[in-house]
């Protein structure tokens, strides 16, 4: 099955629901941008402060419409609060192939949980829904939280593409470690385990 771009797909369950990402929610997202700029530390393009915000969210919209990325906000139902956002990127519908990135979230929704809900979904929709083979992840092999939480959800190492990508504001480049979830392994194993962490 095709990604339909147009589509307002909503993923959910009782503790997260996932949108597609809009232009208006700069309001939604503000306050982390504005208090919580250390979000960003490992990214190549930062939400930090309004006008970054708004340009982070306008080149995720740029990707939708070039049918290459799907980004969505993450609303938090316990709270009823807006608490980050998530996309798959690197679509390729023929190749069944995607990665899952740009994920972030305000202090006060780590460690609550939140974040293998909305794998959860994303996984469950990638695999089950868009008939994926495979779904890659990558982070800053300096970004010890992140790798600990995409190993925590059942991703396998591949390996470190070295000298990768530029960092901002350095002459410093970056190593990017790259993991991924297969299919098989998805309904094997992960899907099970990870459900039984939520």
């Amino acid at each position: 099955m095709s990604l339909d771009f147009s589509k307002n797909t909503i993923l959910e369950d009782e503790m997260v629901l996932l949108r597609p990402l809009q232009a208006t929610d700069v309001d939604n997202l503000l306050d982390i941008s504005l208090n919580e700029p250390e979000t960003w530390e490992y990214s190549l393009v930062r939400a930090n402060g309004k006008e970054n915000l708004e340009n982070y969210i306008q080149l995720a919209l740029k990707g939708k419409e070039k049918k290459t990325e799907f980004p969505f906000v993450v609303f938090d139902k316990k709270t009823g609060k807006y608490a980050g956002s998530t996309r798959f990127y690197d679509i390729n519908v023929a190749f069944k192939t995607l990665q899952l990135g740009y994920t972030w979230y305000g202090k006060e929704f780590r460690g609550t949980g939140l974040n293998k809900h909305c794998k959860y979904l994303l996984l469950q929709h990638a695999f089950e829904t868009l008939g994926m083979e495979r779904v890659e992840f990558r982070a800053d092999n300096n970004n010890l939280r992140s790798i600990a939480a995409m190993k925590s959800i059942g991703c396998k190492v591949e390996g470190v593409l070295r000298s990768h990508m530029p960092t901002l504001g350095s002459e410093v480049r970056r190593d990017s470690i790259i993991l991924s979830i297969l299919k098989n392994e998805w309904f094997d194993e992960v899907k099970a385990k990870l459900k039984a962490k939520l």
